[in-house]
């Protein structure tokens, strides 16, 4: 949910004695849904998944389904908890966010990242609206396995189409910039303790997009290098290519309950 600077209406006031200031009032915004396919090669990367992405404030949740499994995801930056559940399971594993973003931003450097979302001239029609082309680079340089770990770069590289005043554009903008300025990432928990380098670089990717607008269509070629042992390593195992397009974006109120494990779920409380 985006907050853009503008001014609440202020209701009138007496033109007798003077009174006290009138406090700002927040401005509403909607709820989102967005729902999309991704596509992907690499690193066990294959066939098509659909993704139902929502957003209500600084609260958003991700399902995505593959068969009959239904894999959720719950990003809540009022109680800085990631949890992750599914509808076979019956139990949800639950995160501490702000430990998690600690430990990540320590083996990432931060100050030699590098990212471009330059606009190309190009533009699309995709689900009905019409969509501008950017060109997207993201450089991160890391460190693998920890502090003292092997040096690796993640590049991430793509065109991308995004429409700047879709509905559900501001909500995702302030979502996406409030939860990277906390260092929050979207990636698992665990991938991205072994690869700092990627959670930063997705998250990174995701603020840059969001300033630009709301996404309707994305193609993400990710490339990881290194040093030594790393270069042989990463060039075995090639590139991951991603692509995402939406197909609808809604703005219908959300049920608060939507970003909670559903009711009987056991937390599991992980470190």
């Amino acid at each position: 949910m985006t907050r853009f600077n503008r001014l609440a209406l202020v209701a009138l006031v007496a033109l007798v004695a003077p009174v006290a200031p009138v406090a700002p009032v927040a401005p509403a915004f909607a709820d989102v849904t967005i729902k999309s396919t991704m596509s992907g090669k690499g690193l066990g990367i294959s066939g098509t998944t659909n993704t139902v992405t929502y957003i209500k404030g600084n609260k958003m949740r991700s399902d995505t389904v593959t068969g009959d499994t239904t894999r959720s995801v719950v990003f809540d930056m009022e109680t800085s908890r990631m949890i992750s559940f599914d509808n076979k399971k019956k139990e949800a594993d639950v995160y501490d966010m702000q430990k998690l973003a600690a430990e990540v931003s320590k083996n990432v450097q931060v100050a030699d990242m590098k990212a471009s979302i330059t606009p190309n001239g190009k533009t699309k029609q995709i689900a009905g609206q019409n969509a501008a082309g950017y060109d997207a680079e993201i450089v991160v340089p890391a460190m693998m396995g920890g502090e003292k770990g092997m040096k690796m770069t993640v590049t991430l590289t793509g065109p991308m189409w995004v429409v700047k005043n879709a509905p559900g554009a501001a909500e995702y903008l302030n979502f996406y910039k409030n939860a990277v300025e906390k260092g929050w990432f979207f990636t698992d928990p665990r991938a991205a303790k072994g690869q700092p380098g990627q959670a930063k670089a997705m998250a990174e990717m995701y603020r840059q997009i969001a300033q630009a607008g709301l996404p309707y269509e994305q193609e993400m070629n990710m490339k990881m290098g290194g040093e030594g042992p790393m270069a042989a390593m990463f060039a075995k195992m090639g590139n991951v290519t991603m692509t995402t397009v939406v197909q609808s974006v809604e703005t219908t109120t959300l049920g608060a309950d939507l970003f909670a494990p559903p009711a009987g779920y056991k937390l599991k409380e992980q470190r």
